[in-house]
């Protein structure tokens, strides 16, 4: 199968790019790199399973060959990171998410979109049930964060 890894740079993305490529898989790693680092992927560059695409998934999406799978974690995830990159982070996890979606439907290729559990805001309650509507501040400083997650899940 042929994977695409948006945020495949990053930590998790470059741990779960080499995994996928253990697993006999081809991948396209695809990073702007705002947060993600050439050094996490540097030990894949010259796997003939493995390709590179420097893209931000905010832009409308180069030709990529046909994808059986397509796993979203391109965004900003630290509080440092995704407060300097506010819009960005926004945006990634908006209409980066859409173009990436789009591009699922297109392919017929499943999609995972890496979420976290700050589209419930600070917890009122712990565990959280699954019920458990949340604590959200919409203007709060992780608010980019939180909220275009929640955006992303609902376009998922």
């Amino acid at each position: 199968m042929t994977i695409l890894v948006a945020g495949g740079a990053g930590f998790i993305g470059s741990h779960l790019c080499d995994r996928l490529i253990r697993d006999g898989h081809h991948v396209l790693c695809m990073d702007n790199l705002i947060t993600g680092r050439l050094t996490n992927i540097h030990a894949l560059i010259d796997n003939p399973r493995f390709s590179y695409v420097h893209h931000d998934a905010i832009e409308e999406l180069p030709a990529l060959p046909t994808v059986d799978g397509i796993y979203h974690l391109a965004s900003p995830a630290s509080p440092a990171a995704f407060q300097r990159h506010a819009i960005a982070t926004m945006r990634v996890n908006g209409e980066g998410t859409r173009r990436l979606l789009d591009l699922a439907v297109s392919e017929g290729a499943r999609f995972l979109f890496a979420s976290t559990s700050e589209v419930y805001g600070d917890p009122l309650e712990h565990p959280q049930r699954e019920d458990y509507r949340g604590n959200v501040s919409t203007t709060g400083p992780r608010s980019m964060y939180d909220e275009s997650k929640r955006y992303g899940e609902a376009l998922t």
